[in-house]
C-alpha cells in the first residue's frame, strides 16, 4: 500500500472519498460504487502532539481499534478533531492496518501588545483581552478579544474604530499577538429631539437625561457621545421624572438613534406619551390583618388628597408604615397600594392596605465585587440582617442605598430562592471605580488677586467608607492648611462623625491694617432624630494671633497741602492685639426635605445652632444662628427660584468684649466687598474732611437673598444660564466704640448702626468640566458712603 499523507482539512465528504481512495490505491470506481466502503485499524499513531495527551486526541476522534470505519466517518472524525480548538492542522493518514494521525498544535503565545490606540490606554483595554501570556493561541478567541476592544472604543463613542489581530511567528512554536487598532472618529450626538411632550419643553428633557448633546466643551464632556447602554438609563430617568410629577400613565413608545451618513453624528428622538396628569383624590389606610388598628398606622402616612400624584409620596408612607409595624413587633407585615384611576376628574384614589405578607427570611447576604470596599460598608446600608423577616421594598431602597455611596459603576442587588422556599438569598454584585482625586489648580478673586491650590480627596479612604481632605492654598498675602475626615458609620450607628482643622496665616492683606495666625480644630457628631432632621453635638478650640498692628497716626500731607495722611489701624483692632483662645461646645439642628425627596419641585431647609465658649481658654460667649431657605420651580420647571434668610448673633459673657476674630463680617450680601460694609472707624480731621478707616465688623447679622435661575436661548450643550438676584440685609452693633486713647491719639469714633444694605444684579451660570462657575454683576442700591462695592464677582456655583 503506498503510504501518501492526507490532509483532509477543508474537504468535504466527497473530497475526502476520493483523497483515500487515491492514498489506498483502490480504483474510484469502486468507492463509488460503494461508498460505504469500511475500513479497519489494528493501531492509531499519532504524531506531532507535544502537550495534548493521546487519550484527549482519541476521545474527540471518537475511532475504535478492530472496527470497521466508513470514509464518512473518517471524515467526520477529523472534522470533530479540527474543532476542538487545540490544533492549527490535523491529517488522517491511512497506512494499511495503521491510521495516522498527524496534528500541529497551536503555538504558545509569548507576549501581548495593543498598538495604534492614542485615546485609550492600555490600561483600560488589557483587562478586556482574555487571551493570555504562557497559553495557547486561539484564533477564535483573538477574534473575541478584538470584538471586546472594538466595543471599548464604541463604548466612548468610536463606532467606527476598528481592531485586527495579528500574529508574529517566533522560534519553539510561540507567537506574539498584536491587536492593530484603528481608532476612526467620535460618534457624537448632534442632537436630542421628543415628540409627544407638552407638559415639559424639550430643553428641560434634555437636562433629565444622562446623555448630553455635543457642545463647544466636546474634547471634554464624554456624556455627548452615544453609548447605546446609555438609553435604557435615560428611559428610566424620564419615566421617573414625568411620573414623580403626576403622569402615573407616561411612557416612552420608542427610542429612535439615526447615525449620519459620515457616521460621525447620532440624532436622537424620544417619542413619548404623558397621558394626563393626576392628583390624590380619596386617601385611606385600611386592614386586613386581624387585631390590627390602621388607625394608628394613618398618621404615618405622607399622602394628602389634592397632592400632585408622586410615587415617592407613596414609598415613603409604606416605609414609615412597615418601620412603625417591626417597631411594634408585628413580622410579615405588608403595605399594599392600592389605586383606583378616576380618567373624568384626573384623580386616583388611593387605599393603603396593611396585609399579612408571605413568611420569608433573609438567608444571608451575599457580596461580590468589592475588591477594596470593605463588606460591611456594603452590608450596613441594609437595614436588613440575616435571620430579619424578608422585605422586598427594603432591598430595593438598600440597593439604591448602595448605589448612592459613589464607590461603584454598577451595583446590582437582586434576590434568590435560598436552601428552602421559606428562605431567600440577597445578592449583591458591585463594581468598584476611583473614589480618590488629587487636583492642582489656580483662582483668582478682586481681593486676593492669583492663587493657587493643591488639594487631595479620599471618598472611600481604606475602604472603609471614611473621607478624607487634604488641602492647600495660597493667594496675595495670604496662605491656608485644611484638612477634613469624616467617618459616616460610627460605632457601627448612624452616627455622623467629623474631624477637621485649619492653619491660615495672612500678612500685608490690602483689606486689613493687621496680620494674623489662626489655629482651628473642630470635631462633631451628628446623628437623625427624624426622617429629614438632623441633630449635631460639637466642640470647637480656635486660637488667634493678630499681630502687625501700627497705631493710628494723623499727619500733613508734604504732596497736598492742606490734606493730611491717616495710617494705621484703628485703635479698636490694636486693643486686640495679641493671641486669644476660645474653647466652645456647641450644637444645631439642620432639617432638609430633600432626605425625603416627596416633591421634586419643591424644597426647603432650615438651620440653628449654638456655640457656648467658656470651656477654658480666654473667650466667653454664645454664638447663634439661623438659616433658612426655599426652592420651586415654576414655568414649566425651566426657571428656578431660591430665597434665602439667615442671621447671627455674638453675645459676650462676664463683661468681655467681642475682638473682630470674634464678629461677623460683611461678606454676606453681594455687590459688596468682602468686609465692604458693616461698623467701620473713623477719623474726623482738622479740614472739616472725615476718613474712614477699618472695617470692624459686628455682633449681630441678618440677610436675605432671593434669585431666578432660567434659560438663555442658547444650545443647552453649552451649559450656560442666567439668573437675576437681589440681596438685602445688615451687619451692626459693637461692645464698645472707644478704647483709653494714647498720648497724642488723634480722636475716632465708629458707626456701628443697624443700617440696611441691597444690591441687585446679573449672573451667568456656566457648568464646565472644572465644576459650576457662577458669573456675578451687582450694583449697590443702598449703601453708606464708606463702604466698598464690588461690580463683578466670579465664585465658583453652589446648591441650594
Amino acid at each position: 500500500m503506498t503510504n501518501t499523507t492526507l490532509d483532509t482539512r477543508g474537504l468535504g465528504r466527497g473530497a475526502v472519498a476520493l483523497a483515500l481512495t487515491l492514498a489506498l490505491g483502490v480504483p474510484a470506481a469502486v468507492l463509488t460504487a460503494t461508498p460505504a466502503a469500511a475500513y479497519s485499524f489494528s493501531d492509531v499513531r499519532i504524531e506531532g502532539a507535544d502537550r495534548i495527551e493521546p487519550e484527549t486526541i482519541l476521545s474527540y476522534a471518537n475511532l475504535s481499534r478492530g472496527v470497521d470505519v466508513s470514509t464518512s466517518e473518517l471524515n467526520a472524525a477529523q472534522q470533530r478533531l479540527q474543532a476542538s480548538g487545540l490544533f492549527e492542522r490535523v491529517e488522517l493518514v491511512p497506512s494499511g492496518k495503521t491510521l495516522v494521525v498527524r496534528v500541529s498544535e497551536f503555538p504558545i503565545i509569548g507576549a501581548i501588545s495593543i498598538e495604534g490606540n492614542r485615546r485609550i490606554k492600555d490600561d483600560k483595554l488589557t483587562p478586556v483581552v482574555q487571551s493570555k501570556s504562557r497559553r495557547v493561541y486561539s484564533p477564535s478567541q483573538a477574534e473575541a478579544d478584538a470584538a471586546a476592544i472594538a466595543q471599548a472604543y464604541a463604548a466612548e463613542g468610536r463606532l467606527a474604530a476598528r481592531v485586527e489581530p495579528r500574529i508574529i511567528r517566533r522560534p519553539g512554536n510561540q507567537v506574539d499577538l498584536v491587536f492593530e487598532v484603528r481608532e476612526g472618529a467620535v460618534t457624537e450626538i448632534e442632537r436630542i429631539g421628543f415628540s409627544g411632550n407638552r407638559a415639559f419643553s424639550d430643553r428641560r428633557l434634555r437636562n433629565v437625561l444622562a446623555t448630553k448633546q455635543a457642545g463647544i466643551l466636546r474634547a471634554f464632556i464624554k456624556r455627548d457621545t452615544f453609548a447605546p447602554d446609555r438609553l435604557e438609563l435615560d428611559e428610566r430617568l424620564l419615566t421617573d421624572f414625568y411620573r414623580s410629577r403626576g403622569f402615573a400613565d407616561f411612557k416612552v413608545q420608542a427610542v429612535a438613534p439615526e447615525i449620519a451618513r459620515e457616521r460621525d453624528a447620532f440624532y436622537i428622538t424620544y417619542q413619548i406619551q404623558e397621558g394626563p396628569q393626576y392628583r390624590f383624590g380619596n386617601v385611606s389606610v385600611t386592614s386586613e390583618i386581624p387585631n390590627v388598628d390602621a388607625a394608628q398606622f394613618n398618621a404615618q402616612n405622607r399622602v394628602r388628597r389634592g397632592q400632585i400624584y408622586n410615587p415617592q409620596v407613596i414609598d415613603t408612607s409604606i416605609t414609615r408604615m412597615e418601620n412603625l409595624a417591626s417597631s411594634l413587633g408585628l413580622d410579615f407585615v405588608a403595605v399594599e397600594p392600592r389605586v383606583t384611576r378616576n380618567p373624568a376628574s384626573s384623580t386616583l384614589d388611593l387605599n393603603l392596605v396593611l396585609t399579612r405578607g408571605p413568611r420569608v427570611f433573609v438567608e444571608r447576604i451575599d457580596i461580590e465585587g468589592n475588591t477594596t470596599t470593605l463588606d460591611q460598608v456594603i452590608r450596613r446600608q441594609f437595614r436588613t440582617v440575616e435571620g430579619d423577616p424578608f422585605n422586598p421594598r427594603e432591598i430595593r431602597q438598600a440597593a439604591e442605598r448602595v448605589r448612592a455611596l459613589g464607590y461603584f459603576s454598577n451595583a446590582d442587588v437582586s434576590s434568590r430562592e435560598g436552601t428552602s422556599p421559606e428562605k431567600v438569598i440577597v445578592d449583591v454584585n458591585v463594581e468598584e471605580q476611583p473614589t480618590g482625586s488629587l487636583s492642582f489648580g489656580a483662582s483668582y478673586g478682586a481681593n486676593a488677586g492669583v492663587g493657587l491650590n493643591a488639594s487631595l480627596t479620599e471618598d472611600n479612604f481604606l475602604g472603609r467608607g471614611q473621607q478624607v481632605a487634604l488641602g492647600f492654598t495660597t493667594a496675595k498675602g495670604s496662605r491656608a492648611l485644611n484638612f477634613n475626615f469624616v467617618e459616616p458609620f460610627f460605632l457601627g450607628r448612624d452616627l455622623r462623625w467629623r474631624l477637621s482643622g485649619n492653619y491660615r496665616e495672612t500678612k500685608n492683606l490690602e483689606s486689613a491694617t493687621y496680620d494674623s495666625k489662626g489655629l482651628y480644630l473642630g470635631t462633631g457628631v451628628d446623628f437623625p432624630v427624624s426622617a429629614n432632621g438632623r441633630f449635631e453635638l460639637r466642640y470647637s478650640f480656635r486660637s488667634t494671633d493678630l499681630n502687625g498692628i501700627d497705631p493710628l497716626t494723623v499727619t500733613p500731607s508734604t504732596t497736598d497741602p492742606g490734606n493730611y495722611l491717616v495710617t494705621g489701624s484703628s485703635p479698636l483692632i490694636e486693643a486686640d492685639e495679641g493671641r486669644r483662645i476660645s474653647s466652645a461646645l456647641g450644637y444645631g439642628y439642620t432639617y432638609d426635605s430633600r432626605r425625603e425627596r416627596v416633591d421634586p419641585r419643591n424644597a426647603w431647609k432650615l438651620s440653628f445652632s449654638q456655640d457656648f465658649a467658656g470651656v477654658g481658654g480666654d473667650v466667653k460667649s454664645v454664638q447663634t444662628n439661623l438659616a433658612a431657605g426655599i426652592e420651586s420651580t415654576a414655568w414649566r420647571e425651566d426657571v428656578t427660584m431660591r430665597a434665602e434668610i439667615e442671621g447671627g448673633s455674638v453675645n459676650m459673657l462676664d463683661h468681655q468684649v467681642s475682638r473682630i476674630s470674634d464678629r461677623f463680617g460683611g461678606s454676606a450680601i453681594r455687590g459688596f466687598e468682602s468686609n465692604g460694609y458693616g461698623p467701620r472707624d473713623f477719623v474726623d480731621l482738622p479740614n472739616g474732611k472725615r476718613k474712614y478707616i477699618d472695617a470692624l465688623g459686628g455682633n449681630f447679622y441678618w440677610v436675605a437673598r432671593a434669585e431666578a435661575q432660567f434659560p438663555l436661548g442658547l444650545p443647552e450643550e453649552y451649559n450656560i444660564t442666567g439668573g437675576v438676584f437681589a440681596d438685602v440685609g445688615s451687619v451692626w452693633g459693637l461692645d464698645r466704640k472707644s478704647v483709653e486713647a494714647r498720648p497724642n491719639s488723634p480722636a475716632h469714633d465708629v458707626d456701628d448702626g443697624m443700617k440696611l444694605r441691597a444690591a441687585v444684579g446679573l449672573s451667568l451660570f456656566w457648568t464646565t468640566p472644572v465644576g459650576p462657575l457662577r458669573f456675578n454683576f451687582a450694583k449697590a442700591l443702598k449703601k453708606e458712603d464708606y463702604d466698598k462695592t464690588q461690580t463683578f464677582d466670579l465664585t465658583i456655583s453652589t446648591k441650594f
